[in-house]
């Protein structure tokens, strides 16, 4: 039964500063012997001033942080599941972009997030992630991770539930949605939604989330979660600190229940309307 380690962070807009706060959670994490460690969505850089940002955010392969990452994972023999990080791409837009860090070494897996957070909140809160960020085109999963399969999503992803059926369809065992949920939509449907998602893929969610207000001025949501196959919420960090906690993975858990609802099993194409 593997244990794993979700991260909950207030990152703000010194990328070294986040990466020491990581590296603190990755120590500790392999010395309470947990096998992965999961943290949220831009998890090395959260700064909504993008001029200010873009001084911050290179290509993958000049990014300093992507080969401490890969030795720090080394280092404390340990999985790390980068909730992600901004890269630059050519043409002038980047990629929120999740990566998978083995401590056997390698280049790390990676993820683009897919759906874009383009939307006008009640509130007044305004968000044009495509302004900046160009989507992925990839649906990933991991093999050979401490908790068997792993599926990748960021964030928005979650209000998509095509992308979790094609998770489900490939037999994730762990689907990671790490985010940085406003508060407004977190209160309204984040535990609902986290929770149909996984019982959807009959599959674990692990969602490291960030939390508390930011140094670029944004408040979130928190409450970064685990829930089982079974929709049951199994870790709850709250919406008040960053912090470290820790979580069993029961993966025999998983084919307890799609045997009881085997509903990955029988799935049917939907017929579509010729009119």
């Amino acid at each position: 039964m593997p244990k794993i380690a979700v991260l909950q962070m207030c990152s703000g807009i010194d990328p070294e500063a986040n990466f020491a706060a990581i590296a603190t959670a990755a120590h500790d994490a392999a010395g309470q012997g947990a096998a992965m460690l999961f943290t949220p969505e831009m998890s090395l850089l959260l700064d909504r001033d993008r001029q200010r940002a873009a001084t911050n955010i290179v290509s993958q392969e000049d990014s300093p942080f992507v080969r401490m990452l890969a030795n720090l994972a080394e280092d404390c023999d340990l999985t790390i599941a980068l909730g992600s990080m901004a890269v630059a791409l050519p043409g002038g837009q980047n990629a929120n972009r999740s990566m998978l860090f083995q401590p056997s070494g390698g280049r790390p897996q990676t993820y683009d997030k897919i759906h874009m957070f383009d939307v006008e909140l009640a509130n007044g809160e305004r968000w044009r992630e495509s302004a900046a960020y160009r989507p992925g085109e990839e649906v990933v999963t991991c093999d050979d991770t401490p908790v068997g399969r792993l599926g990748l999503t960021i964030c928005y992803d979650m209000r998509f539930p095509a992308l979790f059926e094609e998770l489900g369809n490939r037999r994730c065992d762990v689907i990671a949605v790490p985010a940085a949920f406003t508060v407004p939509t977190g209160a309204a449907h984040w535990h609902i939604m986290l929770r149909a998602r996984a019982i959807e893929a009959s599959a674990f969610v692990v969602a490291a989330s960030q939390v508390g207000t930011h140094e670029d001025g944004r408040s979130t949501y928190g409450h970064s979660l685990v829930v089982d196959p079974w929709g049951e919420v199994l870790l709850d960090m709250g919406g008040d600190t960053p912090g470290l906690a820790f979580c069993d993975i029961d993966l025999e858990r998983i084919a307890e229940v799609r045997a009881q609802v085997p509903s990955l099993a029988n799935r049917r194409a939907i017929p579509t309307s010729s009119a």
